[in-house]
């Protein structure tokens, strides 16, 4: 059974809430919150632990019919009396969705009548409506568990029953701002599993932005923002003090660069949206509908990573590529097979530590014979649960990955190929290290290291760089002439580079 969650964006209100908690005599905490016109909400909390904004709860409730003015629920959370519960909460009212965030209160006995919820204080913000895509009605069976962390969304579709009932779904975000509350827009120079690769991210609208309910991840030049001499010459700090321009990544070169003729600063400034303010789940569904980017070098990327690396550093805590292609217009590899915009990838990776990762036994390849991903929106998703992963994309399945009783150590022949290594995964279950909560990734790279092999071939001009070389990120830059007008950036103001997404629709499995 699944519970579908879509992800949007609305503003905040103040009228929602509190909610009452209180014990009853068998030792279930019951939830009481003021109905007040509104049609549905949603609960998120953590018991005795803190839960700023719209993070990750460890629990959640759905509710969808209200009695007596209020909507009430008997939570089997373990809980005592004197317990205090930090929480948020979602409601739709008049069609609207608002939110209520840094919420606490205290678990009473039944007999006591005082509540001391503390919210604290926000300034109302401008309701602000999405623009839907497709036209059926929400459906409604009940109320269930739902994934921690959904986003300040209009929560449509409260669905759970089967994966097949249609709901009307809602874009990513609406005609303003990337929605910054629920999705963490990098500011960073080098991230955490990387290759390389010659951009940096930055939290920009004019890199990451929403245009007629469709989101664009947009690469563009570092020189155009700031001058051609900032290459060689400048430092690039991305050190910050507020939300917005903070640094995400204090690696080594995370957050500052400076640049020479030999290694300039990063030439390229594109966006990296993580779900981890929004979302995260384990077991479910994720489902993005979006167009890739042409344009020589481009690597977009719908992928995921573990919240907490639970088995240790990559790859021994798994990721997970639902969708990964080149932007290339003419590239194929040694076979000559194409490997450019008509072709995407899925794959899990995994392994005791780098660099063992056997991606190859749980990777697959989807090339159009006609056409390009470029041309038009397809739906790119991935399906688990305790026994198996599945990719899919427009309904056809691409992958399916079930690890013998071994689990992934099993499947990766570690003991054969790496005898003597320990598994980080003994104990755990089968599905290890994909047991775990993970979150989404949404990004636009370019070039770097091995995702595009020395030995593949690119016309009219070829690969300007060398995998080995010191100097890659110069050499590339030094080829602009060739490989930048395949960007066709004076055309639709560049978007035809950048990775457009529709919506992300999320399934949370009942437990």
């Amino acid at each position: 059974m699944w519970k579908l969650l879509l992800l949007c964006m609305l503003g905040v209100s103040n009228a929602l809430g509190p909610a009452q908690f209180t014990l009853s005599p068998s030792g279930q905490m019951k939830v009481k919150i003021p109905a007040d016109g509104f049609s549905k909400v949603a609960i998120h909390y953590n018991v005795n632990q803190e839960l700023p904004g719209v993070t990750g709860s460890r629990f959640g409730q759905d509710l969808v019919t209200a009695n007596g003015g209020f909507f009430e629920w008997q939570s089997t959370t373990q809980a005592k009396e004197g317990d205090t519960i930090h929480y948020w909460l979602w409601g739709e009212k008049n069609g609207q969705g608002e939110t209520q965030t840094d919420l606490t209160g205290v678990i009473v006995s039944d007999h006591t009548t005082t509540q001391q919820p503390t919210p604290k204080p926000t300034s109302p913000q401008p309701i602000v409506t999405n623009k839907p895509v497709g036209t059926a009605s929400p459906t409604q069976s009940g109320s269930g568990a739902v994934t921690a962390g959904l986003s300040t969304a209009r929560h449509l579709g409260l669905t759970s029953g089967s994966m097949t009932k249609e709901v009307r779904t809602e874009v990513l975000g609406v005609q303003a701002e990337v929605d910054l509350v629920s999705w963490l827009v990098d500011q960073a120079i080098m991230v955490l599993v990387n290759n390389w690769e010659f951009q940096y991210y930055t939290n920009n609208r004019s890199n990451s932005y929403v245009k007629d309910g469709t989101l664009f991840i947009k690469p563009t030049l570092t020189s155009d923002h700031y001058g051609e001499k900032f290459l060689t010459s400048g430092s690039l700090a991305l050190w910050g003090g507020s939300n917005a321009d903070m640094c995400t990544s204090n690696m080594f070169w995370g957050c500052q660069r400076d640049g020479s003729a030999d290694h300039p600063i990063n030439p390229i400034q594109s966006a990296r949206l993580r779900s981890t303010r929004g979302f995260t789940m384990k077991y479910g569904k994720v489902e993005v509908e979006a167009k890739i980017p042409t344009g020589d070098w481009i690597w977009p990327a719908i992928w995921m990573l573990p919240v907490w690396n639970a088995y240790g550093q990559w790859p021994a805590s798994g990721e997970i590529d639902i969708m990964e292609s080149r932007g290339n217009i003419n590239y194929h590899d040694d076979k000559g097979v194409s490997q450019g915009h008509d072709s995407v990838g899925s794959t899990l990776h995994f392994g005791p530590g780098f660099p063992f990762d056997p991606y190859e036994k749980a990777h697959a390849e989807k090339h159009l014979t006609t056409g390009t991903f470029s041309d038009s929106f397809h739906k790119f998703a991935v399906e688990w649960d305790e026994s198996m992963i599945r990719f899919t994309i427009d309904g056809e399945e691409l992958l399916k990955t079930v690890p013998p009783q071994g689990g992934f150590w099993e499947l990766g022949e570690f003991d054969k190929n790496q005898p003597g290594m320990t598994n980080p995964w003994r104990g755990a279950s089968k599905m290890a290290p994909f047991d775990q909560e993970f979150y989404l990734i949404m990004n636009v790279a370019v070039g770097g290291i091995g995702f595009f092999p020395d030995t593949w071939s690119n016309t009219p001009s070829a690969k300007p760089w060398s995998d080995k070389s010191e100097f890659t990120a110069r050499d590339f830059y030094r080829a602009k002439n060739q490989w930048y007008p395949t960007w066709n950036a004076d055309n639709n103001d560049g978007e035809d580079a950048a990775l457009k997404v529709n919506y992300v629709k999320v399934w949370k499995m009942k437990p």
